[in-house]
């Protein structure tokens, strides 16, 4: 029982480590390649206009399940997919290839949205989401994004709840709105039927606790970003049933918990002074400094935090433990950087 419980905390973490490095990877480029999303990244109302938009995405996901048109919310999914997905392969592939793995990847999710698929759709989501909103969003607005969306998580699981019902639909469409870490290699998605709503099963999943966060993945990049609206409803983490050992045969984590402290992450690489924050030196992220690795140390910490505190059945929200792990790890490492408390805080 415990080797499994391992093997499941680790795999969740492997998932949240591929888009971190991937959004790490992607930051240089997606900047020469003028992806930035908004004129002035420094500006901190682009981060409330964004909050706003997640507010929206939200009521009209609730609206769209409580009238029967999930068909609705998966296509806008799938699209979104494919659009994040674009944005990743383009950096490695000529144009029409790009196009053509992007189509490829949607469609996997269509025909075969098995648990692999899901996850690996989300982790290049995740890290083009994460890689555009943090060249896109400068220290402050991170900072104000990442505060402002573990308030709104914390209030949404422990009070209003209703990212629980959000999450009841969600879970049901097999989409990369929420990656999935089975505890088994027999464990199956299709075969599977997740119980969302059911108390405090479905509620403990980590999943829910970033269903507000999710919902800012999907704008993250406008139309596309769409698909973290859908994973911030894991809040409640669905949970599989259960094998003879008692141990579910799988848990969800809603992919804005692996995106939004990714946010802080790759920010605090793109726009802290070089002369202040040099790079590590690691091959193939050139733009990993001190403040992005202890940022991401943070978010570590608080996302091994948080499994324990879901697997022990209870409903929970992430994001102020992410967030809160992220922003304090990256406020540690700048400040051992020489960086001046002000300028860490983008002021």
């Amino acid at each position: 029982m415990r080797t499994r419980v391992a093997a499941g905390v680790g795999f969740a973490a492997l998932l949240f480590l591929l888009v971190q490095l991937g959004a790490l990877a992607l930051v240089p480029t997606f900047y020469e390649q003028g992806y930035q999303t908004v004129e002035d990244p420094s500006d901190p109302t682009n981060s409330l206009v964004y909050i706003g938009a997640i507010l929206v995405a939200t009521a009209a996901m609730l609206a769209a399940f409580k009238f029967d048109l999930q068909w609705v919310v998966r296509g806008f999914v799938v699209l979104a997919t494919a659009s994040l997905s674009w944005y990743v392969f383009s950096v490695f592939l000529p144009p029409l290839a790009a196009i053509g793995a992007s189509v490829a990847v949607a469609a996997a999710l269509l025909v075969h949205p098995e648990w692999y698929v899901i996850d690996t759709a989300g982790v290049l989501m995740g890290a083009g989401a994460a890689g555009l909103f943090g060249i896109s969003f400068g220290l402050l607005p991170a900072l104000v994004l990442l505060t402002v969306l573990a308030v709104y998580d914390a209030i949404s699981v422990y009070g209003t709840e209703h990212m629980l019902d959000l999450a009841a639909g969600v879970m049901d469409l097999n989409l990369p709105v929420v990656l999935v870490v089975p505890t088994t290699l027999s464990y199956s998605l299709r075969d599977a039927s997740t119980d969302v709503g059911a108390g405090d099963d479905t509620g403990h999943g980590t999943e829910g606790a970033e269903a507000g966060t999710a919902d800012v993945d999907n704008e993250t990049e406008g139309a596309e970003a769409g698909t973290a609206d859908v994973d911030h409803t894991s809040d409640d983490a669905g949970e599989e049933s259960e094998t003879d050992d008692g141990v579910r045969d799988a848990f969800f984590i809603g992919l804005g918990d692996a995106v939004i402290p990714t946010v802080m992450v790759a920010s605090a690489a793109f726009f802290l002074p070089s002369s202040l924050t040099p790079s590590l030196g690691v091959p193939g992220l050139p733009a990993l400094t001190l403040p992005a690795l202890t940022a991401m140390v943070g978010t570590f910490a608080g996302l091994f935090t948080l499994l324990w505190m879901v697997l022990k059945g209870r409903p929970h929200a992430g994001l102020p433990l992410l967030n809160g792990g992220a922003i304090g790890g990256y406020l540690l490492g700048a400040l051992a950087s020489g960086v001046p408390l002000l300028t860490a805080l983008g002021l």
